[in-house]
């Protein structure tokens, strides 16, 4: 049964209308300072609550946005005082720049030949290929919960997640194992008129500025965190929105605020890099219609982010409220990126380029050094065994990933050179949200490397791309063509390591070609 269901949500105030870059610019800044410095002078919470943490174990928030690229950042000011407040991790990659594949990566700590989520749609993705293959089972929720964390997740699970109906043969209200409080919807990329499964109880969702989904799960979000301090239990609260992913649907209140701004003009913009493989040097090049649209889009998607940033700021103030501020984790991230004309390309994502596979990671909270940056090579399946390890939950080893504790804590123990990324392609499927054109960059299938300094990438066809991001940090010229046998030899055989690894100890040292493996 669905039934009806309004929630009014009040935000902070409105952000004014900026018209020039060095206006907006400046006031961000301000902005993001002022949240900064109040956010650290209550961290100690509201003087009539309690101010010492009710458990020696740490709260976890963790926001997972879709399609949010790093250049978003800067157009959110929550974000940037987390950056002032905890850890950047510079060197952050994502498993595949493609939702299922890299959300399995984040719920397991595998990799998709691992998870055997391999694209959006069943029976190789999605949530049939992730339920079939019993991943429900091993994520990091049924470690967390058996730790005795409340856990909830809101908003985002996964592509072909059905609600109301049963096209996989499990119940139309179905719930997944480890998760206390579910809020979850199939459809919410339009924010408006779309059914929350509630923990088993459908509840439809209307137009009215009050069912924009990411406020309502900001406001259900908050109130687990109330409930969760009133039971004095320690708590798991993942936020997935599904902003800024098209098609860009902008709080009410936030639409035309950045009327001026247009997509990035980097090097990479409108040009496709020396001796690009067929599938891009075949691209048309953009004309100006297509680039008007990425202009629109471009406001769109920083019009869109700005109610996530907003929850964050919600979010944060309600930890200090319920003096839970100064005994909480706050991480900020994304599934994967998206281009914007970079390469010749309209706005789309699933290559091996910086703009897709790097995303923000930003964390902060108890014992992590305020202001730092981290440029070890970190990924998405480092995100498990991380939440795993902080709610002092046993960290499987058969997990691909490792925790970032010690990182986190300002350690510099070995880690991982080289991380992995691998794409199943071209994605033809005409029921996934995420099927692009060809002229959006739909690649072959690949395997693909990435160290801190360089990327190499391997397609089924036979074609190579190796760009030094040192030299070339807009990867602008394909060096694949001038390296010598041996070297392709050494970086194919790196790539067959890592494609075909599986667990920690496997991975760890397909990630650190030639150095010992410490113990789990």
């Amino acid at each position: 049964m669905v039934v009806a269901g309004h929630r009014r949500l009040r935000g902070p105030a409105r952000f004014g209308r900026w018209r020039r870059h060095a206006v907006w610019a400046a006031m961000l800044a301000m902005v993001a300072l002022a949240v900064t410095a109040c956010s650290m002078a209550g961290a100690s919470g509201d003087p009539s609550l309690p101010h010492k943490p009710y458990s020696a174990k740490p709260n976890i928030v963790y926001v997972l946005t879709d399609d949010l690229d790093s250049g978003l950042v800067k157009f959110m000011p929550h974000v940037l005082a987390l950056e002032q407040q905890g850890m950047t991790f510079t060197n952050f990659s994502v498993t595949d720049s493609l939702c299922c594949p890299s959300r399995a990566s984040i719920f397991t700590g595998d990799f998709p030949h691992n998870t055997h989520v391999i694209d959006n749609t069943p029976p190789e993705g999605g949530f049939g290929a992730f339920y079939a293959h019993g991943d429900e089972n091993r994520t990091f929720a049924t470690a967390l919960q058996a730790a005795g964390y409340r856990t909830a997740m809101m908003g985002k699970y996964l592509n072909a997640y059905a609600v109301g109906y049963n096209p996989y043969n499990f119940p139309t209200d179905h719930v997944p194992p480890g998760w206390d409080q579910w809020d979850v919807t199939d459809n919410g990329y339009v924010e408006f008129n779309y059914d929350l499964n509630e923990n088993h109880r459908l509840v439809h969702y209307g137009g009215a500025p009050s069912d924009y989904l990411t406020d309502v799960i900001s406001g259900t979000g908050r109130q687990f965190i109330r409930d969760s301090a009133s039971a004095r239990k320690p708590f798991f609260l993942e936020l997935a929105t599904f902003s800024p992913h098209w098609p860009y649907v902008a709080a009410p209140q936030d639409r035309g605020k950045f009327q001026g701004l247009r997509a990035p003009r980097g090097p990479s913009f409108g040009v496709k890099p020396f001796n690009a493989p067929r599938w891009l040097a075949d691209q048309p090049p953009l004309h100006h219609k297509a680039i008007a649209k990425l202009d629109r889009i471009y406001v769109k998607r920083v019009e869109d982010v700005q109610s996530v940033d907003r929850m964050i700021g919600a979010v944060e103030r309600t930890l200090r409220q319920t003096g839970q501020l100064s005994n909480t984790v706050f991480i900020f991230n994304s599934d994967n990126g998206l281009h914007l004309g970079q390469h010749g390309l309209k706005a789309g994502k699933l290559t091996a380029f910086e703009t897709d596979i790097h995303v923000p990671l930003v964390v902060a909270g108890p014992g992590i050094p305020a202001g730092s940056t981290n440029p070890d090579v970190v990924e998405n399946i480092d995100l498990a065994p991380t939440f795993e390890a902080l709610a002092g939950a046993r960290v499987s080893p058969t997990q691909d990933g490792r925790s970032l504790v010690p990182l986190l804590h300002g350690a510099h123990p070995t880690w991982r050179t080289v991380a992995l990324v691998e794409h199943w392609g071209p994605d033809l499927s005409s029921s996934d949200p995420d099927a692009q054109s060809y002229e959006a960059g739909n690649p072959p299938t690949y395997k693909a490397i990435r160290t801190s300094k360089w990327t190499y990438v391997r397609y089924v066809t036979g074609a190579r791309e190796f760009y030094n991001r040192v030299t070339d940090p807009y990867e602008m010229d394909n060096l694949a063509g001038s390296l010598s046998p041996a070297r392709l030899a050494q970086l194919n055989k790196m790539t067959d390591a890592l494609a075909h690894c599986s667990g920690m100890s496997s991975c760890w040292r397909a990630g650190r070609p030639g150095a010992p493996v410490p113990t789990p």
